[in-house]
């Protein structure tokens, strides 16, 4: 079931998620088009017809309206919690704390949104279901391709230049220490993507059961995202909490030897995140569901 539902409408919809918190100047202005910018994501793994876009649509101003009300006020208190944690020493604890708070935000997307997923999957022809699954397996091809044919030297290259990036956004320019810190940190990960590919291909095969839509496929899709986590394997929970675990303590430590520069840096770039947030829920309180 997680690869139906982050690869198709939910996988869209927490994009309102990751555009607030994204360090993005343009913020407000792409969230307030997410109704129009969303219909594009689903469009990318099974083609709806007038009547299903015009479905679709009618899904989506209920669930932006509830996403500005509810959970923007959320991602402020997240902001600021992070902020205040920068005031003392950082530890992986709390970063590991506001990631369970990110991670309950996605479970709160998922719920909110599966009446709508599932009305929307009930509408698809069989040939719409046909296509999904071969996009889905299509794309299961092209990530074996492009991650096992990677080298392990590769591997952790790549994973080091994304950490690197992602905190050169908050931080501005890493000295040499912090940069060797995230590599040591690299070298600690255990390699995730085969088995993270082994966890797609069996969901999605899952999925396919699902879709042939048999009586009372809905009730088995709740159930299926109730215990999904009860499918995964437990190596792969070994080595993504390994790999967390080893993220919570690198960004700790860079953190903490941020200089006043990087301090600058990062609470500007979080009190601007926290001023779009505010911006778009003060934008939404007078609006109704249907304009969201």
């Amino acid at each position: 079931m997680a690869a139906w539902a982050r690869a198709m409408w939910l996988r869209a919809a927490v994009l309102a998620c990751v555009l607030c918190l994204g360090a993005c100047s343009g913020t407000t202005f792409v969230y307030n088009r997410l109704d129009t910018i969303l219909p594009w994501y689903v469009d990318d793994y099974v083609e709806l017809d007038a009547t299903q876009e015009r479905q679709l649509e009618e899904i989506l101003r209920p669930f932006l309206h509830w996403h500005r009300q509810q959970e923007l006020p959320r991602y402020v208190e997240l902001l600021n919690q992070l902020d205040s944690s920068l005031d003392h020493e950082v530890t992986p604890t709390d970063l590991a704390n506001i990631y369970d708070e990110m991670q309950v935000a996605w479970l709160r997307l998922e719920q909110e949104s599966l009446d709508g997923l599932l009305e929307l999957g009930a509408s698809l022809s069989d040939a719409q279901v046909q296509e999904f699954l071969a996009y889905m397996r299509e794309r299961q091809d092209e990530y074996e391709e492009e991650y096992l044919t990677r080298s392990g030297s590769e591997y952790r290259e790549e994973i080091y230049d994304n950490f690197a990036d992602t905190l050169e956004d908050y931080l501005g320019r890493l000295t040499t220490e912090q940069k060797e810190r995230l590599r040591q940190a690299v070298a600690e990960f255990e390699r995730a993507d085969e088995v993270w590919l082994q966890e797609r291909a069996a969901s999605i095969e899952r999925l396919a059961v699902m879709l042939q839509r048999e009586p009372g496929w809905e009730e088995r899709v709740r159930e299926a995202v109730k215990r999904r986590g009860e499918t995964v394997s437990p190596r792969y929970q070994e080595v993504y909490q390994h790999n967390l675990d080893a993220v919570f303590a690198a960004v700790a430590g860079v953190l903490n030897s941020r200089s006043e520069r990087q301090d600058r840096y990062l609470r500007e770039e979080l009190a601007g995140l926290r001023e779009d947030l505010e911006t778009l829920i003060a934008q939404g309180i007078a609006l109704p569901p249907d304009s969201a």
